[in-house]
């Protein structure tokens, strides 16, 4: 049971190492793109590719997909970022329970952007976890735990590739500790437990009054998606990348410093001056600041995010 990129190598995985996957369960085709056309997820198009049956219940704890994985009659259930909560009728179907690889370092980062909020928040390391899954929110018994590093200048698209990978092979040593019986569950510390919400594109809206340290880990955090951004009067500036440069802030949060092709597009923030070094402005394509600037003005004196 998946559904985006993460889940991706964890099913590549499974056929890889021979185990039998007797059905693919993912969310439903969505419109994707400008004409809006139904479009497959990438765990869909893996499965298809590889021959497998694929489910795609709006809801599996209803009816009509409690049928749909009672007819597969699954050993084991895997699920990986698959974005439904399973009932207790799901998750007493298969006899070997259900194994969640989750992109945090459990309890740390409960819910369904751990990626994006480990960089959000500032983490200097985060894994991925594999569980037991119950009725909870990421919330059942641990098996077992893989950290890394985040570079300092990670983005979530890059952690979430690295992540997928590693919580790939840690699904493959999870089910052969589970069959060699030597498999250990280890519960929560839930008094220790963060909960982040869904991720959202207001959620990208910089804050000019932050650190810049802050608003390095926000662009970071929301790359590719849901992306930060920032507005100049009537116009969205969408920011891809950041440098904090030295010194103490030259003027008011969100007040343009310098804007050329030398220095760049140049702003003033709660603590420092950031250069915004990868922007898109409406219309144009992601682009080099310098490059941008090389080719149209802009004001200094004047503070973004303003109304």
């Amino acid at each position: 049971m998946g559904t985006p990129d993460f889940a991706v190598p964890s099913l590549r995985a499974l056929v890889d190492h021979g185990y039998e996957v007797v059905g693919v369960f993912c969310q439903p085709d969505r419109p994707k793109g400008r004409g809006h056309k139904l479009a497959a997820c990438p765990v869909k198009e893996l499965a298809q590719s590889a021959g497998i049956p694929v489910f795609q219940p709006e809801r599996i704890k209803r009816e009509e997909g409690v049928a749909m994985l009672k007819s597969c009659a699954p050993d084991l259930c895997v699920t990986a970022a698959f974005g439904q909560l399973l009932s207790q009728e799901i998750l007493d179907i298969p006899p070997l329970g259900t194994i969640n690889v989750h992109s945090s370092l459990l309890p740390k980062h409960r819910g369904s952007a751990p990626i994006n909020w480990s960089i959000i928040k500032g983490d200097a390391v985060t894994g991925v976890t594999t569980m037991f899954t119950d009725k909870g929110m990421d919330t059942g018994d641990i098996l077992l735990m893989r950290e890394t590093p985040i570079g300092p200048a990670e983005n979530a698209g890059e952690l979430t590739d690295r992540l997928a990978v590693m919580g790939a092979q840690l699904l493959i040593e999870t089910i052969r500790a589970l069959e060699a019986g030597t498999l250990a569950r280890t519960p929560q510390d839930h008094a220790a437990a963060t909960y982040e919400p869904k991720m959202d594109k207001e959620l990208g809206r910089i804050d000019w009054s932050k650190s810049a340290q802050e608003l390095d880990w926000l662009v970071r955090g929301t790359t590719p998606w849901p992306g930060a951004f920032t507005t100049l009067g009537e116009q969205t500036i969408k920011v891809f990348e950041l440098d904090i440069l030295d010194g103490p802030a030259s003027g008011a949060p969100g007040e343009i410093v310098a804007a050329d092709a030398k220095c760049g597009l140049v702003v003033s923030c709660g603590d420092h001056d950031v250069a915004l070094a990868q922007i898109q402005m409406p219309g144009a394509k992601r682009m080099n600041a310098k490059d941008y600037l090389r080719g149209h003005t802009m004001e200094t004196g004047v503070c973004l995010g303003k109304a």
